[in-house]
């Protein structure tokens, strides 16, 4: 198993990996792989915006975002960990836990304490090191869970 850090690919490699993220059986990863596809990554989530991949051989095993801005419209909180999703035949063995491992790695690299999540699954980030500090609306005029985890 790899992790690959898909904005930092040539363009045409970004394109290939982006059609397996659209073949994830997700709304959200249809979403995002449009957002790759159409090179409009960064506009969405501002920069650097970091889709990290775990891979095994040319199999997209799962993947997450680290961005400055997700969801929730707070300037007060970044960067967040995003679109994790994990392909159903590689579900149970935790493969989305090495993903949000490096992110947090990555965050505190970069200098920051905390790093973030907005989502409504109860159990899954706990695992992690993730608590809930409250609830927020999205930009997509929904209420969802936050998550707070200190580097």
């Amino acid at each position: 198993m790899t992790i690959i850090e898909l904005m930092q690919l040539e363009r045409s490699v970004q394109l290939e990996w982006g059609k397996k993220i659209a073949k994830s059986d997700w709304d959200a990863g249809g979403y995002l792989a449009r957002l790759v596809m159409e090179d409009e990554v960064e506009k969405a989530f501002g920069s650097p915006s970091r889709i990290l991949m775990l891979t095994d051989g040319d199999s997209l095993v799962c993947y997450c975002t680290l961005v400055p801005f997700d969801e929730i419209p707070d300037d007060t909180k970044k960067p967040w960990i995003g679109f994790v999703y994990t392909f159903p035949e590689y579900r149970g063995h935790r493969y989305a836990g090495v993903l949000i491992e490096e992110a947090k790695r990555i965050t505190k690299n970069e200098g920051y304490g905390k790093v973030f999540v907005s989502s409504d699954e109860i159990g899954l980030y706990e695992k992690y090191g993730f608590h809930s500090i409250g609830r927020a609306q999205s930009i997509h005029e929904y209420e969802t869970g936050i998550f707070e985890c200190s580097i």
